[in-house]
């Protein structure tokens, strides 16, 4: 049983280490397929207390980078306008407003490389937070590397030895991961379809997921399903490629759909 003086001390400790993540889609393309080692860098220095990513609608490529990223519940940000900096002001606005009113979040991680944030990291430090930029090989500014210096400037295709690192280096979590079965996440990825369907919501991935978190406590997420093999998924995409393969759903367009059974089941 954990005493009330070491709960409270842990929420102090993950208070004192919030971080925000604030991405922009159109500058860090290259994040596609590495959103959950993103995430697990953060994780390594404190509490992720906010996770945007800023994309426009009309960009069939960004659309497809946020839709995998929402799986991983990153909040997507529609920003539909082809107006130069747009994505850029918005993100700024966002930011500064977030850590406006929540003062115990202390490290902004940013994915830009783009010399026209440099305004909001300067903001950002003179306010005291600590502000990490990750950026995409080739589209890196030098002045902004100097701004938040070498130790806090990466490039992308770095976060699996970042990762690695992390993991050498960090206490190994003691706490009990939540599991199901793929049995039980076939159910509630059926139920959540009904749900979604019955809602008028689109089935794409990142809805679905979301429904399911909801409707099982235990579902954490395509990490937290376990196989009769003991092996874990990839992705979420990978569990809906095997469900669909069963016979279990259907998948046209990145939504998903019931089986001929389940309809009349249902």
């Amino acid at each position: 049983m954990t005493h009330p003086d070491q709960s409270s001390k842990k929420q102090t400790s993950q208070q004192k280490n919030s971080i925000g993540i604030f991405a922009d889609i159109q500058n860090v393309s290259s994040i596609k397929g590495k959103g959950h080692l993103l995430l697990k860098f953060a994780q390594s220095k404190g509490h992720i207390v906010c996770k945007n990513l800023y994309y426009n609608s009309h960009d069939i490529n960004q659309v497809c980078t946020k839709n995998e990223l929402e799986i991983l519940s990153m909040k997507g940000v529609d920003v539909p306008d082809y107006s130069e900096n747009s994505a850029d002001y918005r993100l700024m606005a966002d930011c500064v407003k977030a850590v406006a009113f929540n003062p115990s979040l202390k490290t902004i991680i940013l994915l830009s490389g783009d010399w026209d944030y440099a305004g909001l990291i300067c903001i950002l430090k003179s306010l005291g937070k600590k502000v990490i930029i990750f950026a995409q090989r080739g589209s890196e500014s030098p002045k902004l590397i100097k701004l938040v210096g070498n130790d806090n400037f990466h490039f992308v295709d770095e976060l699996p030895q970042l990762v690695a690192n992390s993991n050498k280096t960090q206490p190994q979590n003691t706490d009990i991961v939540s599991q199901i079965n793929y049995k039980e996440a076939i159910e509630y990825l059926i139920e959540a379809i009904k749900t979604a369907s019955s809602q008028g919501k689109p089935t794409v991935f990142g809805c679905i997921d979301k429904l399911m978190r909801q409707g099982c406590a235990n579902y954490q997420g395509y990490l937290s399903i376990s196989t009769d093999d003991s092996k874990k998924f990839k992705s979420f995409s990978q569990f809906i490629d095997v469900a669909v393969k069963d016979g279990k759903v259907r998948k046209q367009n990145q939504e998903l759909f019931l089986t001929e059974l389940d309809i009349l089941a249902a």
